[in-house]
């Protein structure tokens, strides 16, 4: 494994969507680890690994994070780690939601830039600084009468984008004359109808990256690969991909059918194809690229990104 990380392109940055999994034992970790110890070790060792470069911050997608709390996590990974953060479903989700996750009502804090500066962004990178790789967006499930008026909702996230602060560096700042790498924002859908050239345009003037997420909800990662290549039209940046489920499984199905998360359960080759081609052509034309894979997607999402990081040399070397 040491030998594969050496080969794989520095530029790409593979990982997974947490790492809080004891049964990766002899995958990631080299001893039992408790629930306790992965709290306190467990990413400082799964930044040892060679092919893990980057990881997934999902927990602050339910509560808000302060900046002790990502500058702990900063300091326990090198220089180079990145990682990947969604903002709080505060602002991502057009619903209140209750325990069960049925819709109560509209949420009025839904795409408010002022929330998700104060909340998010500045803690966010006060507290990882250049750890910061990718800001995501994932905007949950949309209600029937937000999606009959799908250029009204892509006018409210243009103007959501436009109200945050801009990044210093990373793809917005480059639009405005900084080439250096850094954070950068991105927006994952969950409503293919949104998946438009309108969208696309719009991020793409923005500087905003569009999120491939791939998800029994969405359209398949071709056509997603596809209305991507659009946005690049107006200036490519980062490959962002976040690989969170087989598309034949529901979450909690797909939960239950592959705990302990020790192994790849339902292999999915086409898909990992794709990605690694994906991968492979935007490291070559020397963009940052961030692939996250969630245990939900195979089974075993270190194992995944292991395929996924053969696979990938195997194409950088022409094979």
């Amino acid at each position: 494994m040491r030998s594969l990380g050496a080969q794989l392109p520095a530029n790409i940055r593979l990982g997974t969507s947490s790492w809080s999994f004891p049964g990766w034992r002899g995958i990631v970790w080299d001893d039992d680890y408790s629930d306790t110890k992965l709290s306190r070790q467990g990413l400082s060792a799964y930044a040892r690994h060679p092919v893990l470069r980057c990881v997934g911050i999902d927990r602050s997608f339910y509560k808000p994070m302060s900046i002790v709390e990502y500058q702990k996590y900063a300091q326990q990974v090198p220089d180079d780690f990145r990682f990947l953060v969604k903002a709080p479903s505060v602002v991502t989700d057009a619903l209140v939601r209750g325990e069960k996750g049925e819709g109560l009502r509209a949420n009025p804090c839904f795409l408010d830039a002022r929330i998700a500066t104060e909340q998010f962004v500045a803690p966010c990178l006060a507290g990882l600084g250049p750890k910061a790789g990718v800001l995501v967006f994932q905007v949950s499930p949309l209600p029937n009468e937000l999606l009959r008026d799908v250029p009204g909702l892509i006018q409210r996230i243009e103007a959501f984008f436009a109200a945050l602060p801009p990044l210093r560096s990373g793809p917005i700042a480059a639009a405005h004359g900084n080439p250096l790498p850094g954070p950068c924002y991105a927006l994952e859908i969950r409503d293919g109808a949104l998946l438009t050239p309108r969208l696309m345009r719009a991020l793409g003037q923005m500087g905003v990256r569009y999120c491939i997420g791939l998800h029994a909800r969405m359209p398949h990662v071709e056509r997603q690969a596809a209305a991507l290549a659009m946005l690049d039209e107006a200036g490519a940046g980062p490959l962002v991909v976040r690989w969170n489920l087989n598309s034949a499984h529901r979450y909690e199905q797909a939960k239950a059918k592959y705990a302990p998360f020790d192994r790849i359960v339902d292999p999915d080759p086409l898909t990992r194809d794709v990605l690694a081609s994906l991968a492979t052509h935007y490291a070559l034309a020397g963009h940052p690229v961030y692939v996250i894979v969630n245990n939900k997607a195979e089974g075993s999402s270190p194992l995944s990104c292991g395929a996924l990081a053969e696979r990938i040399v195997e194409l950088t070397r022409g094979g």
